[in-house]
């Protein structure tokens, strides 16, 4: 066993350390599911995400809302330049904000937009979208989204035509 002095020894120390790491743990999960680490894509305890296997979302934090049936995601998604997202839809509301880059933003019975760096977005629940990063650099956003318990945050639509 080593010692630091004939009255201190590292063993208890880092056991006490470990013990206080191993209990605190599962409350900060409970509120944030792993901050982080908690890749959508990576996430198999989580409802498909149909997005996850084009775009990068990283899980901010996930937490039940006041409202009876909904829960709070938070997410950072990149979008490469020049990829988009697909037209999708979410069980909820998404409010967003472009972090960086600039995003082409087409929402089913609006007008297209161009978004950049500190412009913010509102799509309505199950309404079609589809984001296009213009480039030159990844764009990335930031999107809280109000959205049914258990379901997948997002889901592909099939053959949207644009109006």
């Amino acid at each position: 066993m080593r010692t630091l002095s004939k009255s201190f020894s590292l063993i208890p120390v880092t056991a006490l350390a470990l013990a206080l790491m191993l209990s605190a743990a599962p409350a900060s999960a409970q509120t944030t599911q792993g901050a982080a680490s908690d890749r959508t894509s990576a996430a198999s305890e989580r409802p498909r995400d149909d997005l996850a296997g084009k775009l990068v979302r990283r899980i901010i934090q996930r937490a039940p809302s006041s409202i009876p049936g909904r829960e709070i995601v938070q997410a950072e998604t990149e979008i490469p330049a020049g990829v988009e997202s697909g037209w999708h839809v979410h069980p909820g509301e998404e409010v967003g904000y472009i972090i960086a880059g600039e995003v082409e933003m087409k929402v089913e019975g609006r007008p297209t937009v161009i978004l950049r760096a500190g412009d913010g977005f509102l799509i309505p629940p199950r309404t079609p979208h589809n984001a296009r990063d213009l480039g030159p650099e990844t764009g990335r956003m930031l999107s809280t989204y109000i959205v049914e318990q258990g379901q997948p945050l997002a889901s592909f639509v099939g053959q949207h035509v644009e109006k």
